[in-house]
């Protein structure tokens, strides 16, 4: 039998996780530096570090800035965009890297971080850095779409798909649909487009997470 756990979702305002927890019958919470699209009264508006000292069982980041440390964006450590410099870019990185070491190194028994592929001067920033445990995709879990997904793990176990689709082929109207993340226009909702958690994949994390971090627990409680 599943027990209630208590778990913290950092980083997200679209409750997506969050609510596939509380589903479950978890004491779920959520937090942000902004609101949450539902208004509910389970999302704490904060920096997430100001509440990893709390009595949690999981931990769930599922959005931390990561433009400075993907890979994707290395070049702009070398070669800043107009208007920025180098300092600006570097300042930004070892902030992205201190906030995910602090969700990395969480005094929590049960941890996830969701990251891009990063480059070699963000690892070597993070504290007992580990290579993500694996990369999903929401096609793997029921969802028609396109977005490569890292997950840190300490202490939980990879997601095993629950329903695989087929990717459509390249060049068809319905890839184009399924790659509508990467295809987001320029704007001030971008961000928001582009950090979009998928409900089959929330679903996965709430069964399987769930279900493993409570027996994980109860056995660490026997010994």
């Amino acid at each position: 039998m599943t027990r209630c756990l208590r778990i913290l979702i950092g980083c997200e305002t679209s409750g997506m996780v969050r609510n596939a927890f509380l589903d479950r019958g978890h004491d779920a919470w959520s937090c942000d530096l902004l609101p949450s699209d539902d208004q509910t009264n389970r999302h704490m508006i904060c920096d997430i570090r100001d509440v990893l000292h709390m009595d949690w069982d999981v931990l769930a980041v599922m959005h931390p800035p990561c433009t400075r440390l993907c890979n994707s964006g290395v070049r702009w450590l070398h070669t800043p965009p107009a208007g920025r410099t180098r300092d600006d870019m570097w300042r930004e990185l070892h902030e992205g890297a201190a906030l995910f070491s602090a969700c990395w190194n969480a005094p929590i028994p049960c941890v996830a971080v969701e990251n891009p592929v990063m480059h070699k001067h963000a690892k070597a920033l993070i504290k007992g850095f580990e290579p993500a445990a694996q990369t999903v995709q929401p096609h793997q879990f029921g969802d028609p779409a396109f977005k490569a997904t890292g997950l840190y793990l300490r202490n939980l176990p990879g997601l095993t798909p629950t329903k695989r689709l087929t990717p459509p082929r390249p060049g068809t109207q319905a890839h184009k649909e399924w790659s509508a993340i990467h295809r987001a226009p320029p704007g001030p909702n971008r961000w928001k487009v582009r950090s979009k958690t998928f409900p089959g994949i929330a679903n996965a994390m709430a069964d399987q997470w769930g279900q493993f971090a409570s027996k994980h627990l109860a056995r660490d409680l026997t010994q």
